[in-house]
């Protein structure tokens, strides 16, 4: 055994459907295991707020060691993870296939799994969670959603923190009337996304819309199909439903194998007919890479999903190696910083985002790959909102530090959090947020 690997990490399929998953003795014997290790190691002390919280907890105990740590006091531990992947892709040396065999974010999904098969789920992240539904509900009513969410409401949002938990001075996602889909069936009618002849012509992408584009940034998958046109892409929407991100945050896996059995047939339907799948967002590239496979080994439409899925960034730079990009990339003034999602970066693709907006000749990227901290419903809920301002803390300074015009991040989520925590320091004036493919359409004069 060697003390720590250098070996590429690889993970191990969830064993969610075997009794011996929920077994709360066994569960308890693995997390001691784990923490036991992580305690004598202290590497990832600064990613997020799970290991300081293990490693205060053990600091004062009787012994200072895990065993004289009651059970009972490990929730907060959990509680502070949100699934980022970020210990186990960068920072662990005893990731498998190191015989230490650790994998904490999936430990904690674990815990969060036996907690919900025994207490049930919380109900509000499980309903914000349903985001189709939520989704379909606001977009006739966007304007109102709107006014009721805004941060400024004094009316409506302590309302909404004391009755939901939803910290009155978290930024929440606005909704749109037009959803992605109904604006690209527009888009279509006009000719507008019809490819051009462009050195990459004769590709067809199916552009997977995500629900936060879909309900809450329909622009940027206008943006994204201006692009691909202009390349000579075809493209075509899909959306059969959420891809099940905000349930596995919850431990809830039998609902996102069920969406994995579901969109991955519909998908692989469009796989047969020759298309490319691309995600938008980096959390739904994640799932269809790497977690369904996981939950799903067998499943063979989820194995062929994954083999057949880009991120956005990822495909415009594919198109770029192999094909090369269409003409007529012109400068964005005032620069970007592209900022690494938590999620890209366990794709394991390297800094896509970044590699693609460096083809737009003389454009200043700058580059920052520290967790912005939102972790989905870990950033607006009261009981986890200072916790997320404080890990998204350095990530949003460095963003401030280069001055740029644009801040970018193929989470969207992430984005707007690290806006509002330069916001609140109030040092500087925050950037304009955008996704890395907006920049792109604006580079190629497609957008303005």
């Amino acid at each position: 055994m060697k003390e720590g690997s250098t070996d590429a990490p690889t993970r191990h399929p969830l064993a969610w459907r075997e009794p011996e998953f929920y077994d709360t003795v066994k569960l308890d014997e693995e997390l001691r295991r784990v923490f036991d290790i992580c305690h004598g190691c202290r590497r990832c002390f600064n990613l997020c707020d799970s290991f300081p919280r293990l490693f205060d907890l053990v600091d004062a105990a009787p012994s200072e060691e895990l065993d004289t740590v009651e059970s009972k006091d490990f929730g907060p531990i959990v509680d502070a993870c949100t699934l980022c992947d970020m210990c186990f892709m960068t920072k662990c040396p005893y990731v498998p296939p190191h015989e230490f065999n650790l994998d904490f974010p999936h430990l904690m999904l674990r815990y969060r799994a036996v907690e919900a098969k025994t207490h049930g789920f919380p109900f509000v992240p499980s309903e914000l969670g349903k985001t189709d539904r939520n989704g379909t509900l606001a977009a006739p009513i966007a304007p109102l959603a709107n006014w009721g969410s805004a941060k400024g409401n004094k009316l409506t949002r302590p309302v909404l923190e004391k009755i939901a938990g939803i910290d009155a001075r978290a930024e929440l996602p606005k909704f749109y009337g037009k959803t992605f889909t109904m604006r690209a069936k527009a888009q279509d009618k006009a000719g507008v996304a019809a490819p051009k002849d462009a050195p990459a012509k004769g590709r067809k992408a199916a552009i997977f819309a995500t629900c936060f584009i879909n309900y809450n940034n329909p622009q940027v998958g206008e943006a994204a199909r201006l692009v691909l046109a202009h390349n000579g892409v075809e493209t075509r929407v899909a959306y059969p439903g959420c891809c099940g991100m905000p349930f596995l945050e919850q431990g809830n896996i039998e609902k996102v194998a069920e969406q994995a059995e579901k969109i991955s047939a519909e998908m692989c339907a469009l796989i047969d007919e020759g298309y490319d799948i691309v995600t938008l967002t980096a959390s739904c590239g994640l799932m269809f890479k790497f977690e369904w496979p996981l939950i799903l080994p067998e499943n063979e439409n989820v194995k062929k999903l994954a083999a057949a899925t880009f991120d956005i960034d990822e495909y415009v730079v594919d198109i770029a190696k192999k094909e090369g990009l269409a003409e007529g990339l012109q400068p964005v003034d005032g620069g970007v910083t592209a900022h690494m999602a938590c999620h890209a970066r366990a794709q394991n693709m390297g800094p896509k985002s970044a590699e693609m907006m460096r083809f737009v000749p003389d454009m200043k990227v700058d580059v920052v790959e520290r967790c912005s901290g939102h972790g989905g419903t870990f950033g607006v809920m009261k009981e986890t909102f200072d916790v997320a301002m404080k890990v998204g803390k350095i990530a949003a300074k460095n963003v401030a530090k280069t001055d740029n015009k644009y801040v970018t991040s193929d989470c969207p989520l992430a984005a707007k959090h690290l806006v509002q925590e330069i916001d609140v320091m109030g040092e500087k004036t925050p950037p304009t947020m955008q996704h890395p493919i907006e920049i792109m359409a604006r580079a190629w004069r497609l957008i303005d």
